[in-house]
């Protein structure tokens, strides 16, 4: 596997990642509560719906990212889950760390950090030398419970901290919304 070019398309995906991340975070707006925007964009300014905004970035430039690169699936599939957590971690803190020192003017910044720790873990995973084989299963297991959680949270948040808008106190979508969702769907079924 190529270093250089592999290095070359992680830097440009955090370019994709931040500026995908950016569209996310209004696109339930600009929709106007689009019930598809409700699965990828955020739907207000919690930590978790700023997290889903940038891992949906990253987990769709992954794909792209395969398909170009021609990497060993196993081995990038651990890498990439191993850097959609440390990302997400970093979401998480950095709009904390906003939080407590009183502004969110500076999550633009949070975000790039993020994608690229998410991005500079992915590429050591990748290069290192060592057999990961062995958590590869572990890496499936740990994808499906992000995709689980990436879909049932903004419908069903916990009533925690993580996910309540810092600036009107909401959880999630308003109830309201989620039934005419549902009506929405119904249709399709």
């Amino acid at each position: 596997m190529d270093q250089k070019r592999w290095w070359i398309s992680e830097a440009a995906g955090v370019q994709v990642v931040f500026l995908t991340a950016m569209l996310l975070r209004s696109v339930y707006a600009l929709s106007g509560r689009s019930t598809l925007a409700i699965l990828f964009g955020a739907v207000n300014g919690s930590a978790w719906e700023q997290t889903k905004a940038v891992s949906a970035g990253y987990v769709g430039y992954a794909v792209l990212e395969i398909l170009w690169l021609h990497v060993p699936f196993r081995r990038y599939v651990i890498a990439k889950v191993g850097g959609l957590y440390l990302l997400s971690g970093c979401v998480i803190g950095g709009c904390y760390l906003l939080r407590a020192v009183g502004g969110t003017a500076l999550l633009p910044a949070v975000l790039v950090i993020s994608a690229a720790g998410g991005f500079w873990l992915s590429y050591r995973l990748t290069m290192t030398e060592r057999e990961t084989g062995e958590l590869f299963p572990i890496a499936l297991l740990l994808l499906m419970l992000y995709f689980l959680m990436f879909f049932s949270f903004t419908i069903f948040p916990p009533r925690v901290g993580l996910f309540r808008d810092p600036a009107v106190g909401t959880y999630g979508i308003e109830e309201y919304l989620v039934y005419a969702g549902a009506i929405a769907m119904e249709k399709f079924l």
